[in-house]
């Protein structure tokens, strides 16, 4: 009893900070690679999708991450590499009905004000249980850009034809489809498995750049391929975010003095991702390190390491990587949503969460999504600003009215206008307010709606009762535009 009440205290502290936070990155991984949408048919997987979709509204999350590319295959219609098992059952293909999951997606994201961040795999060309390649995969028509590794096909970081390639891929998904974000995830070299060598000594001999240590080399492989893909989307979308989820522990203590007081695989060291270079650089616009586990964990304390990522990744956004099951299973749902919130706010870099992963949370897992949509994330947020990308703020909507229409009471309003895309509205946020309440948009309780449309249906009741609603424009990085005020009686 005394162990509860010590959880219930920690939630209401939790709910009277969160109130304050306006803007927060609120995510959501969605994976194929685990199956679950095998042998499910167009139908059964967009009724599936749409229900989680719904659950995570209601959660409060506002970005979804979908896995589009676990292999160098595509749940998406592509001219240059075939469609995935994970979405058919056999790669190549393609869904029938037929259908495009990532375009669908999109759409059903924006219908609920959240980001789409497609998320690819960028090295990993075939996972351990693929049996059969189709013809035009990249591992069959060039085996030679590739390595195996422990049941695993690795498209080999060395080649800089791999880079090119990778960043083909990603900018023909730029270009066709309006996503908000491009996501990879911890898999850069493969994660050390016993008795499997690297296959990449020829290469290394042929071209080290001057290098004497190779995993300098590798480093250095995996350093020229993130910048290159920064800017293959800076040049073609620079509104479009590009972010990185990497092992939770950079470094360990032993192995550099400012690393963490942990003792667990690195990135540096073993992934042979320099992922604070990215950060520092600015080459990757948010960092959602993967801290999957619990406080008092004696290689990898969660509290160690989100107070070292929040300390040390200042130069970007942070959002941290949650397990939900583990988080359950250890009963620290609210200490480590206390942790996390008191580290939340404008002059801090942590930002948000994401949510490894987003079945765990529509499952409501332990009663984690509950507490999700009833105290932490009970009224929505806004994207986290960055003021590091091109973007604008929009200028303010335009005749905003209430209109009487068949489908009831509406409020109507048109888009400011706009020298451009980057300074253009994208979204919308309507407030309400009672009539005798100051207006504080920064106060996140009295949003009712982020959304793509111009409109809003009213809650009309019996019209003896006076709100303000407030109407603001936000442009493609959440920028937000001055205020417009309309009374109206509900």
């Amino acid at each position: 009893m005394k162990k509860q009440l010590i959880y219930l205290l920690l939630a209401l502290v939790s709910l009277n900070v969160s109130a304050q936070i306006k803007r927060e990155f609120r995510g959501a991984w969605i994976q194929c690679v685990n199956g679950q949408f095998l042998g499910m048919g167009t139908e059964k997987m967009q009724r599936t999708l749409l229900y989680q979709l719904d659950e995570l509204q209601k959660d409060g999350v506002n970005a979804i991450i979908f896995q589009v590319r676990p292999e160098c295959d595509a749940l998406y219609a592509s001219s240059y590499e075939p469609w995935s098992r994970f979405l058919t059952g056999r790669q190549g293909t393609p869904p029938s009905p037929y259908w495009d999951p990532l375009f669908w997606m999109i759409n059903e994201c924006h219908k609920r004000g959240m980001e789409l961040h497609a998320w690819i795999n960028p090295y990993r060309a075939k996972t351990k249980n693929t049996v059969e390649l189709a013809s035009n995969h990249i591992a069959v028509r060039r085996p030679d850009l590739i390595f195996p590794y422990d049941g695993l096909y690795i498209l080999n970081p060395a080649r800089r034809e791999n880079s090119t390639f990778i960043c083909k891929v990603v900018a023909d998904i730029l270009r066709r489809y309006d996503v908000d974000g491009l996501h990879i995830d911890d898999y850069f070299y493969p994660y050390p498995a016993q008795g499997s060598v690297i296959a990449d000594e020829a290469d290394y001999r042929a071209n080290n750049y001057g290098i004497s240590n190779i995993g300098d080399w590798r480093r250095n492989n995996v350093n020229m391929f993130i910048k290159e893909l920064h800017d293959t989307i800076e040049s073609i979308k620079p509104w479009v975010k590009f972010g990185v989820s990497p092992f939770g522990i950079y470094r360990n203590k032993r192995n550099d003095p400012n690393g963490s007081m942990t003792n667990g695989l690195q990135n540096y060291d073993d992934l042979y991702a320099d992922v604070m270079l990215w950060v520092n650089n600015g080459w990757i616009d948010y960092c959602v390190p993967q801290i999957y586990w619990e406080i008092g964990n004696k290689a990898a304390d969660y509290k160690t390491l989100i107070n070292w990522w929040t300390a040390n990744c200042t130069n970007r956004p942070l959002y941290i990587g949650e397990d939900i099951e583990r988080t359950v299973k250890f009963g620290q749902q609210a200490t480590k949503r206390q942790l996390h919130t008191s580290l939340l706010g404008p002059s801090s870099a942590l930002s948000g969460t994401v949510l490894w992963y987003a079945k765990a949370a529509v499952d409501n897992v332990g009663g984690y999504a509950t507490n999700l949509r009833n105290v932490y994330w009970r009224y929505p947020a806004l994207q986290p600003l960055m003021p590091f990308k091109k973007g604008g703020k929009p200028g303010k909507v335009r005749k905003v009215k209430p209109i009487w229409t068949s489908d009831g009471y509406v409020l109507f309003w048109e888009a400011p206008k706009a020298k451009n895309i980057i300074n253009a509205a994208y979204k919308y946020v309507v407030y309400r307010f009672n009539s005798n309440e100051a207006i504080n948009i920064e106060d996140p309780s009295h949003i009712v709606a982020v959304t793509h449309n111009t409109w809003y249906n009213l809650p009309y009741q019996n019209g003896q009762t006076k709100y303000v609603y407030v109407v603001t424009a936000l442009d493609r990085m959440s920028n937000e535009s001055a205020k417009v005020k309309k009374k109206v009686k509900l």
